[in-house]
């Protein structure tokens, strides 16, 4: 899914891995799959790098798609990495559950907000927490948070609402137009702004 970065990066002259999470490709498979897992993933595919002789410490780029990208922000949240590309994003996860179980007409007093509070105990942590509305107040590097203004799954409105909590302005915000969340088949339409993102941070 991630792959029609790769020539676009790698003309740039980035070094590149690309992994499959658990439940995810070749990956093993887990019981199930969430946020913090994907989170977990990610931090040990950066202290694989980190740990190569030709990689430095914080020298990290990452680069996360819907649940991917809130799993980025996540983990830029928690330790030091060079910056991070969030596409398609959502704000708060108890937000997009409440969305798929109006979808579905499920109620949410009483049965909604049961399953919201059985899944944080599932998971172990609380929405609150992890949402990218409270992880980009965290934050510390540049963060390009990359939105399709026609995007039917998670509204654009997500990204300005992750947007308006930033406590840096090395936090911005692309609104594609005419792409939807599945914006990753527009990159050779914004390839040279996510190169130009990615040459200001490592010079």
């Amino acid at each position: 899914m991630m792959l029609p970065f790769a020539p676009v990066l790698y003309r740039a002259g980035y070094p590149l891995l690309f992994f499959d999470a658990r439940n995810h490709g070749k990956s093993d498979a887990d019981d199930f799959s969430s946020m913090p897992k994907f989170a977990e993933d990610l931090e040990h595919a950066i202290d694989w790098l980190e740990a190569r002789p030709d990689v430095a410490p914080g020298r990290v780029a990452i680069l996360g798609h819907s649940l991917g990208a809130a799993a980025a922000l996540l983990v830029a949240s928690r330790r030091r990495v060079a910056g991070v590309v969030s596409i398609g994003a959502f704000a708060h996860p108890a937000v997009v559950m409440r969305r798929l179980m109006a979808a579905h007409h499920v109620p949410y007093w009483p049965v909604g907000r049961w399953v919201l509070k059985t899944v944080e105990r599932q998971i172990g942590v609380r929405f609150a927490d992890i949402a990218p509305i409270a992880t980009i107040q965290r934050i510390k590097c540049p963060v390009l948070l990359v939105h399709g203004e026609d995007d039917a799954q998670v509204p654009v409105a997500d990204a300005r609402t992750i947007y308006a909590q930033r406590k840096s302005e090395r936090v911005q915000l692309w609104v594609l137009p005419k792409a939807g969340h599945n914006s990753i088949h527009k990159i050779e339409d914004y390839g040279a702004q996510l190169v130009a993102f990615l040459d200001a941070i490592f010079g």
